[in-house]
């Protein structure tokens, strides 16, 4: 299969397009490799792809929010299905600068259904969150939920991005899938998320900043878990056949989430975090910051049932796994 995947260059774009190449797929990456973190671990990534693909992976260096520019890169290029992973991530991120938010997830996301419905691919799964959830207080969180209350514009972003697949399948029965990620962490993760944060402070004997006075619990999501999700998401695209989908759609368009089906409290994971990095942490204890949530927590049925989704690393697997990464990446 040939895929084109964009945000190679990111933490789940590079997981992806690694396991499709381990699989034998051929991948194209679309990267603008911003700054938004460090460019040396991006870089890393796409360092990695270079040398375990080889002539099956083309990297182009390219911002997919700039329509005439993609269209231009991929010419000559031949692809029969996209993973649209790439955005500008982060909810704090989005209160100090949403204008690269609109640009990135909204102008990017249009762009890539437009590639998607004018190279005719056979399906385009594509990056929800988690996020999309706000203010909802039932749980675990279902795609069968309402989500018109959005706490921050980053989760705007993705919700409008689901209304406009919504409208591809409907007007192109173009076959799409978005999927709504749960915290997700692990080797070759964002410096910008609580994992990294909370390492990098241990080691450096540094307070951690932790919000709501430590009454947070998030549904965390090691990337192995999420990328078998996303590739049987990718493998197994929704029929137009007028059935109800996930998500409500009778077109082919379903929303899935991809967690653990566990909301785990931050405490246990900080405890977690010192028990593998041998420091003690000490604690900082904030408001909740605007655009947060209390509590996330994923109801998986809905993939479970139809494409046998099942994740299997709990954080007491995952965190140690994460924690030995980054001391070999950092030397430490």
């Amino acid at each position: 299969m040939r895929v084109l995947v964009t945000g190679t260059a990111g933490f789940i774009g590079f997981s992806l397009a690694r396991a499709l190449l381990a699989r034998g797929d051929s991948v194209i990456g679309v990267d603008c490799v911003n700054d938004y973190y460090d460019v040396r671990l991006k870089e890393a990534r796409n360092a990695v792809l270079l040398r375990e693909g080889g002539s099956r992976y083309t990297f182009l260096r390219q911002d997919f929010a700039d329509y005439p520019g993609l269209t231009a890169a991929l010419k000559g290029h031949e692809f029969d299905r996209i993973v649209h992973l790439g955005a500008q991530a982060g909810v704090r991120y989005s209160i100090e600068n949403p204008h690269a938010y609109v640009q990135a997830n909204l102008v990017g996301h249009l762009n890539l259904l437009e590639v998607a419905r004018h190279r005719g691919v056979e399906t385009m799964v594509y990056a929800s969150s988690s996020s999309v959830y706000g203010g909802n207080t039932k749980l675990p969180f279902s795609v069968e939920d309402r989500v018109d209350h959005p706490l921050s514009l980053y989760a705007a972003t993705k919700k409008a991005d689901e209304l406009m697949s919504e409208t591809y399948a409907h007007l192109y029965g173009l076959p799409l899938t978005g999927l709504r990620f749960f915290t997700v962490y692990g080797p070759w993760g964002r410096p910008d998320m609580m994992m990294w944060i909370f390492t990098r402070k241990l080691y450096a004997g540094e307070p951690l900043p932790v919000f709501n006075h430590g009454e947070m619990h998030r549904d965390f999501t090691y990337i192995d878990d999420i990328i078998a999700g996303v590739m049987a998401s990718l493998d197994h695209p929704p029929a137009n056949d007028g059935t109800v989908k996930a998500g409500g759609s009778t077109r082919p368009h379903r929303l899935y989430n991809i967690g653990n089906h566990r909301s785990e409290p931050l405490l246990k994971v900080i405890a977690l975090l010192e028990a593998e990095t041998g420091r003690k942490a000490e604690l900082n204890l904030l408001p909740i910051q605007p655009g947060d949530v209390p509590q996330s927590f994923a109801d998986i049925d809905a993939i479970a049932g139809d494409l046998g989704y099942a994740p299997t690393t709990s954080i007491d697997v995952g965190v140690p796994k994460f924690v030995a990464w980054y001391r070999e990446y950092h030397g430490v």
